[in-house]
């Protein structure tokens, strides 16, 4: 399939859909140079002991580029599955499992974001009902007192990190992670900032569907 790119106000997106034939959606996307590779499977048959009734159970498996899963890896399992099984149509899909699969593949700092847009993607790909669609973006503040899109490339001059996910419909926050320290003007200010970087993300995503 063909890479859609996007180079607007520095996010430096590309995206590859369907790069995997046995998911029932995947998508590669990369911010900078940070790679995630994500593949979505599903609705499929639950085992008894995760089957809900009233609505499809979600999992979540991310595995770093090397080494086993530590914590930080798990933190991110257990994010990305709460943001799916808040904006998937879940309840349309009762007795049944959604898998979410994440491979990362390189990381220079926007890890948790590229995985969050990556995975809005791959359900985009696998034709599964949404509520709506989420997109992130990574907000970092350098030991300067600078607030940049762009990861430092020295990860020690980085102070804090931000990661807004909103839904595209009334652009509401429906997840968060930040850290390091930071005052609360610096974490209002990369709210702003990435509330309105967010639309980019939406418009590439429309880009990339209309493109495929």
């Amino acid at each position: 399939m063909e890479v859609i790119e996007s180079f607007e106000n520095n996010l430096n997106l590309k995206c590859k859909l369907q790069v995997l034939s046995r998911a029932d959606g995947s998508a590669m996307f990369s911010e900078g140079q940070t790679v995630v590779l994500s593949a979505i499977y599903g609705p499929v048959e639950v085992k008894m002991q995760k089957l809900l009734i009233e609505k499809a159970s979600v999992e979540s498996v991310f595995k770093p580029k090397s080494g086993l899963p530590g914590v930080s890896d798990r933190y991110k399992e257990y994010l990305i599955k709460n943001i799916c099984e808040t904006a998937l149509a879940s309840a349309l899909y009762p007795r049944t499992a959604v898998l979410v699969n994440l491979q990362e593949m390189q990381n220079q700092g926007q890890l948790i974001s590229c995985a969050i847009n990556a995975v809005c993607l791959a359900c985009l790909d696998s034709g599964i009902d949404m509520k709506f669609l989420f997109g992130a973006v990574s907000y970092f503040l350098t030991k300067e007192e600078e607030l940049t899109l762009t990861p430092p490339i020295n990860e020690s001059s980085v102070k804090a990190m931000f990661v807004f996910v909103f839904n595209n419909t009334k652009g509401d926050v429906i997840a968060s992670h930040t850290e390091g320290r930071f005052s609360i003007d610096q974490y209002k200010t990369a709210l702003d900032i990435c509330r309105d970087e967010v639309k980019k993300v939406f418009i590439f995503f429309k880009e990339t569907l209309l493109d495929t």
